[in-house]
């Protein structure tokens, strides 16, 4: 009796097993769609496509982010999921532009992939100058970096990129992914080929350009 005069009239009017009912729905389908969110987010899911997995997969996997000293990886969804709730909402609602595309067959060939790559990257780096390099910075944060432990290049750029108010991607387009053909004097453009400059040093040549040199 107690309980009942402290029931609202809104669960009287609709019954408290009904509430219950929907309390427990709404958890399972919360727990749901979170799942579905995380699953989305792997590494797997990424490159589960052949367009992602033998062109920029294989790209990634010559480059830092991939294998290093540390051996601390930055995976697909690292760099270009957003981590807080309402960008990576707002992410995900775009990427059903890209599902659509890939009924299409926009880029199911590498031939097709290379057409498109500059309009591709233009639309990421324009992302990532928009919420400045956000994702990147979630592991390289300007105020951790020691600068004496930098290679001389990158102790005395990093700062003064900082002071003119750059952002990552500014100057780091080509750290992942091969370059289409723009003007950046970080990373090789190389026209298909799978060797990628880390920006410390010179990128090794591609087998292409080694035969076409010895001719």
């Amino acid at each position: 009796m107690m309980l009942n005069k402290l029931m609202p009239k809104w669960v009287k009017s609709i019954g408290l097993l009904t509430v219950l009912g929907l309390f427990a729905a709404g958890i399972v389908f919360w727990g749901g769609f979170n799942w579905a969110l995380e699953a989305t987010n792997k590494e797997s899911f990424c490159i589960s496509c052949h367009e992602m997995e033998e062109n920029v997969f294989r790209e990634y996997q010559n480059t830092i982010h991939y294998t290093n000293r540390t051996g601390v990886r930055a995976t697909c969804p690292d760099c270009h999921v957003p981590k807080e709730w309402g960008p990576k909402m707002i992410r995900k609602i775009q990427a059903s532009n890209e599902v659509l595309h890939k009924v299409l067959g926009t880029i199911d060939t590498p031939e097709k992939f290379n057409a498109k790559r500059a309009q591709l990257a233009q639309n990421e780096w324009k992302r990532m100058k928009a919420n400045d390099s956000q994702e990147c910075r979630n592991c390289h944060r300007y105020d951790y970096m020691d600068y004496t432990e930098q290679g001389n290049r990158a102790a005395k750029t990093h700062p003064e990129a900082f002071t003119d108010g750059k952002t990552c991607i500014d100057c780091h387009k080509g750290i992942a992914h091969q370059l289409p053909a723009i003007d950046q004097h970080i990373g090789q453009q190389n026209d298909g080929a799978v060797a990628i400059s880390h920006g410390e040093k010179p990128a090794e040549p591609a087998k292409d350009e080694v035969k076409a040199d010895a001719k």
